[in-house]
């Protein structure tokens, strides 16, 4: 619904900006968010920590009438139906992309603490996500700033970047310097994706992109649960070292998807 939102009320030519300042959002939220519930349930109670919560909810709510201007949604006549909404040029493209992108990073993310074993940086594994959080702002910072002039090849860049990454992790499985090093490349090039897809998404659809965002919710949903399967049946059958191998496998098949895809350069 953000997303919509936020590209009805940009400019020409800035939708993909908007889109990715609206998920700046979430991370700085979970950023401060997590650690400021966890400091003021010590100190008042969990209980009074959830009312402040609901005193922020409403305070939002509040705030939202009073700033946010009413928009027009889809006109209820001319709302597309999921199946025709998928046959629009290029967006069956996208979501197949997206979904082998999210699967791959989930086969090696969900089970990122076993790999770590691998270069004895099992035990370090909040630093490490640390770094991928904040290679992940850097990257989301990067679609912002050149999404509305290079979406495609961003994209199709990016996905080629996550594969060599989780290659090089998986050739240097044993040096916590290359593992470092490729993780934090991961994480840029994971912080950028929701902003390019979302921004293909949208100007594929055209006028039906709320039902097309919703679709692409329910792909990256989807790919989570399927990344996260596939990991454990690779971590299982063949041991930590054959995760960054499944990403990258996964990465490649995302590019072939995007390949083709009709997107605004």
């Amino acid at each position: 619904m953000l997303v919509g939102y936020a590209v009805r009320l940009s400019p020409p030519g800035l939708a993909g900006r908007a889109i990715a300042l609206t998920g700046l959002g979430a991370p700085i939220a979970f950023s401060f968010g997590v650690p400021a519930g966890a400091f003021l349930g010590g100190i008042i109670g969990w209980r009074l920590a959830f009312g402040l919560m609901s005193l922020v909810a409403l305070g939002l709510v509040a705030w939202i009438l009073a700033r946010l201007p009413e928009l027009p949604g889809e006109r209820g006549g001319a709302r597309r139906s999921p199946v025709a909404t998928l046959a629009l040029p290029g967006l069956g493209a996208i979501l197949l992309s997206l979904f082998a992108f999210v699967a791959a990073h989930n086969v090696l993310y969900t089970y990122i603490a076993p790999f770590l074993d691998l270069s004895r940086l099992g035990g370090r594994v909040d630093v490490v996500l640390l770094a991928f959080g904040v290679a992940g702002l850097a990257g989301l910072w990067l679609a912002g700033a050149f999404v509305d002039r290079a979406m495609r090849a961003m994209l199709l860049g990016g996905t080629a970047v996550m594969a060599l990454a989780a290659l090089t992790a998986g050739l240097g499985s044993t040096s916590a310097t290359v593992v470092l090093a490729a993780v934090i490349v991961w994480g840029i090039v994971v912080g950028a994706a929701p902003t390019l897809y979302q921004a293909a998404t949208a100007k594929a659809a055209g006028e039906a992109g709320d039902v097309a965002q919703a679709m692409l919710v329910t792909t990256w949903n989807l790919a989570v649960a399927v990344g996260g399967g596939l990991g454990g049946i690779a971590l299982t059958s063949f041991g930590a070292a054959a995760l960054p191998v499944a990403t990258a496998g996964l990465a490649i098949a995302a590019l072939g998807f995007a390949w083709p895809a009709r997107m605004a350069h």
